[in-house]
């Protein structure tokens, strides 16, 4: 989105373009924002379901989307979107890294929402030390002084790769202080390989097994620990290898979201899935039509 000095400043895209100033001259707005946010009583709302739109992806560089490699390098635009998808009924929250997280925070979007932190963003997209995904953004006590409410870590496990057991114990570490400041752990594993020099996860359903049987050993208690996993094969299989709380992740934008909703709807049925975490294809859906995404995916829980 195009922002600039003559957008009424009341409006959503004056507050947008009114970031900069309050950055650049009031920091410590940040820190009064998220003090004086309502925060939510539980995580789980009425339904018993969460709903989150995930935000994380440009820290690690990832900023595309469907068949645009910069879809999400425009900060006005994804914070428009952001805002659009958080005002939906039924949506639940966001999962954002700080800058994106305080972003929303000063333009007031965060209130009695739910908001996760995404920890570990170095293991960058497309790099040689992909697999050493070190905790370059929020740790658990920033979570904690920020009042948000839990922490989410991302785990690639490549037995080829020395660097896998860095990033094990990272995650380990942030699950056991996010369970010892009372707040959510979302873990995000995957088993994972290089082909032609590139990461990609092994969405088999016995790799998920592996991966989700990993995850849920993590840490001094898993007593604050959630999944965030794939819909895939065999689902029955892949969700009965826990017992812990589960969230459905979204993934690239798909070229049929019908398809993709039946996949998210069956899954939902298993005893151990309580909701959704979706990024790309709700804010940048193939039509355009945000609120529509993102009403269709709260639909389905």
């Amino acid at each position: 989105m195009t922002l600039d000095t003559r957008t009424p400043p009341g409006s959503r895209a004056g507050r947008i373009a009114a970031l900069a100033e309050t950055r650049a001259a009031r920091p410590e707005s940040i820190a009064a924002a998220a003090a004086r946010r309502t925060r939510r009583a539980s995580l789980l709302g009425p339904t018993g379901r969460l709903m989150l739109i995930a935000a994380d992806h440009p820290a690690r560089g990832a900023l595309a989307a469907g068949g645009d490699p910069l879809a999400m390098a425009d900060r006005g635009e994804l914070l428009d979107r952001l805002c659009t998808a958080l005002e939906r009924p039924g949506v639940d929250g966001v999962l954002a890294t700080p800058d994106v997280a305080e972003d929303l925070l000063l333009l007031g979007a965060l209130d009695g929402k739910i908001v996760i932190g995404s920890m570990n963003r170095g293991g960058l997209a497309g790099a040689s030390f992909e697999i050493d995904d070190r905790f370059t953004a929020y740790s658990a006590d920033a979570i904690a002084a920020s009042r948000l409410d839990g922490g989410k870590v991302l785990l690639r496990v490549d037995d080829a790769d020395p660097a896998t057991p860095r990033t094990l114990e990272g995650c380990a570490r942030a699950v056991s202080a996010l369970a010892g400041h009372g707040l959510m752990a979302m873990v995000e594993p995957f088993i994972a390989r290089r082909v032609d020099g590139r990461v990609r996860n092994d969405l088999t359903p016995e790799a998920m097994i592996r991966a989700i049987s990993i995850a849920a050993g993590l840490g001094t208690t898993s007593a604050r620990t959630w999944l965030k996993v794939p819909v895939v094969p065999g689902m029955e299989r892949v969700m009965a290898a826990s017992t812990l709380p589960a969230l459905l992740l979204g993934g690239e934008v798909s070229t049929d979201p019908r398809a993709a909703r039946d996949g998210w709807r069956r899954a939902m049925r298993l005893p151990t899935v309580r909701g959704l975490v979706v990024g790309r294809s709700l804010l940048y859906p193939a039509d355009g039509d945000v609120a529509g995404a993102v009403d269709a995916a709260v639909e389905v829980i």
